[in-house]
């Protein structure tokens, strides 16, 4: 029997997906940010709780009238998520069966051109209504600094849920001094604007909300100096990676 690995869920969240969501949040991750404020979701084999399929559609179903009337479903967060694509799809399966829309939140870390991972991966993608996805930094040498890994099968895979026509949503968190590079941002539009499955383009300003969990975890946390954007920061983000017409995600 599949089994999925969590690290926690929240209730009703409202800004991982349309509408309310149930937000599972996996255990493993293979990126190691910056400013990843779930550091305590990075180790795969760090102890979790460990949920079947039938226990977490019994434990989602009683919110659904919830889903029903603000259009909102089940998110599942990180962590990594594509980690356990198998899982996921079953899971999937049995929430799109009782109509319940199905959304991950991924920043495709893991993602390589094993049979296995691009079986695993459509599998999935067939029974996931929407993808957020965090484009970490546009720039290979950046992105490589920020988050440990390199961005190329990060952009090739993006470029495969368009060939899927996968609707996604991408996000791009504005750390200054790290990825508000004016240069960085017009060309992260200009990728953006290449695929024509990306429904919404955010901005999500870096905040510190997590470095309580880098402390408690004995790590260091380097970005400790670094303040949030304030909003001119973040308006003139949004001018210069211009996305292609469409509104901002809110």
């Amino acid at each position: 029997m599949l089994k999925g690995h969590l690290h926690s869920v929240e209730s009703l969240g409202t800004v991982d997906g349309p509408g309310l969501r149930y937000i599972l949040f996996t255990q493993g991750c293979l990126l190691r940010c910056l400013y990843c404020h779930n550091p305590d979701t990075w180790e795969i084999n760090r102890p979790s709780r460990e949920v079947t399929v039938d226990e977490m559609v019994d434990e989602i179903l009683p919110f659904k009238p919830y889903f029903d009337a603000s259009g909102g479903g089940v998110t599942v967060s990180g962590g990594e998520p594509l980690l356990q694509a198998p899982f996921l799809t079953e899971l999937f399966k049995a929430l799109k069966a009782r109509g319940i829309h199905t959304c991950i939140d991924t920043s495709l870390g893991c993602a390589n051109d094993s049979v296995a991972f691009t079986h695993h991966f459509e599998a999935l993608m067939e029974q996931t209504d929407l993808c957020l996805v965090d484009i970490k930094h546009i720039d290979f040498d950046k992105h490589l600094e920020l988050t440990g890994k390199p961005n190329t099968h990060i952009l090739k895979f993006i470029k495969r849920l368009d060939e899927l026509k996968q609707p996604i949503w991408i996000r791009h968190v504005l750390v200054p001094g790290y990825t508000d590079d004016p240069e960085d941002l017009k060309r992260l539009g200009a990728f953006i604007n290449e695929l024509d499955n990306v429904e919404k383009f955010e901005i999500l300003p870096y905040h510190q909300l997590g470095v309580h969990k880098w402390k408690s975890l004995g790590q260091t946390y380097h970005l400790e100096d670094v303040e949030p954007p304030d909003e001119e920061a973040v308006a003139r983000a949004y001018e210069l990676v211009n996305f292609k017409g469409l509104v901002p995600a809110s």
